[in-house]
C-alpha cells in the first residue's frame, strides 16, 4: 500500500520534473551561448583590426616607435627561449613529484600536508610568483633581468598545475596493470617506467602543455622580474635581457596613438595561433596514446 502511494506521487511530480527540467536547460544554454557571444564579439573586434597588420615584416622586423614598422620579431623569439628553460624544468620536477607522492610517498599527515599546500599554490595570483622570481632569483642568485630568470620564474608558477594533472593521470592507471606487472616479477621502478608512466602519458604531456599554454600569456610575473618592454634583439644565451609577446602586447596598447592598438591586435592574434597550436598538439598526443592503451 505505501509502496503504490509513493509511485502515484511520483507520477504526479512528474510534469514538474519536466518542467524544472526544461527550465535549467534554457539556464545553461543561455550561459554558454552568452560566453560564446562574447567570445565572437572580441574576436571579431581583434581579427578585423589587426589582420591587416599580419605580414612578413611585422614577424621579421623588432619592436619600433612607428606603428607602421612595429615588429614581433624580439618577443617571438623571447617567448621560445623562455619556454626553452621553463618546459624541461617543470616537466622533470613537477612530474618528478607527482611519482613520488603516488608511488613511494607513505600515506600521513606530512604528505596530506605537502598535497594541500601543492593545490593551494595552484590557486595563488600569478604576481605572487613574480614577486618570488624577484627575491630568489634576480636578486638573491644575481641572474638580473635574464632568459633563466623569467623561466625559473615560470616554470614555479605552472609547477603546482603539472603536479596535480600528473597525480591525477597517475591514479587512472587500472591497479591491474600494476598487479599484473609485479606478478611477472618486475620491480617497482620497472613497473613505473615501463607500466604506470606510458599509461598516464596522455594525462600527463597534455596537463603539461596546457600549464605551458598558461606561462605563455602571463605577463604579471615578468613585469615583477624586470622584462623588457622594449626591445630591439633576439636573445643570445641563457643570460641575455628578453621580452615575450605579452609583454610586447601590453606595451603597444599603452602608446596613445591609436594605430598601435591595430598593432596589438595583431600580435594577440599571433599568440592565439601559437596557443591554439599547443592545445592542438595536447588533443593529438592525448588521442594517440588512449588509441594505443
Amino acid at each position: 500500500m505505501e509502496l503504490a502511494k509513493k509511485q502515484t506521487q511520483a507520477i504526479k511530480n512528474i510534469p514538474t520534473r519536466l518542467i524544472k527540467n526544461k527550465f535549467f536547460s534554457f539556464v545553461f544554454l543561455l550561459a554558454t551561448l552568452t560566453g560564446l557571444l562574447v567570445l565572437s564579439i572580441l574576436l571579431y573586434r581583434i581579427f578585423t583590426q589587426g589582420i591587416g597588420y599580419i605580414n612578413w615584416d611585422f614577424f621579421t622586423s623588432f619592436a619600433s616607435r612607428r606603428p607602421a614598422d612595429a615588429g614581433i620579431k624580439a618577443a617571438i623569439f623571447g617567448t621560445i627561449w623562455m619556454m626553452g628553460v621553463t618546459a624541461p624544468i617543470a616537466f622533470i620536477l613537477g612530474v618528478g613529484t607527482a611519482i613520488y607522492l603516488e608511488e613511494y610517498a607513505k600515506k600521513n599527515m606530512f604528505t596530506k600536508f605537502i598535497q594541500m599546500n601543492i593545490s593551494n599554490l595552484a590557486g595563488v595570483p600569478s604576481i605572487v610568483f613574480g614577486l618570488l622570481g624577484l627575491t630568489l632569483f634576480v636578486r638573491g642568485l644575481g641572474l638580473d633581468r635574464s632568459v633563466l630568470a623569467g623561466g625559473l620564474t615560470m616554470a614555479l608558477l605552472i609547477l603546482p598545475i603539472i603536479v596535480v594533472a600528473s597525480q591525477e593521470a597517475i591514479r587512472a592507471v587500472p591497479k591491474d596493470l600494476r598487479e599484473a606487472s609485479f606478478g611477472m616479477g618486475a620491480t617497482k621502478w620497472q613497473t613505473i617506467r615501463r607500466i604506470v608512466i606510458p599509461v598516464a602519458l596522455p594525462g600527463i604531456l597534455t596537463g603539461n602543455i596546457l600549464a605551458l599554454s598558461r606561462a605563455i600569456g602571463e605577463t604579471a610575473p615578468l613585469i615583477m622580474i624586470g622584462a623588457l618592454t622594449y626591445i630591439a634583439f633576439v636573445p643570445e644565451n641563457l643570460m641575455s635581457q628578453f621580452t615575450v609577446m605579452p609583454i610586447q602586447i601590453f606595451n603597444w596598447t599603452s602608446r596613445p596613438q591609436e594605430e598601435f592598438q591595430y598593432v596589438a591586435a595583431a600580435g594577440i592574434i599571433v599568440l592565439l595561433g601559437m596557443l591554439i597550436i599547443m592545445n592542438s598538439i595536447a588533443v593529438l598526443i592525448r588521442n594517440k596514446f588512449q588509441r594505443r592503451y
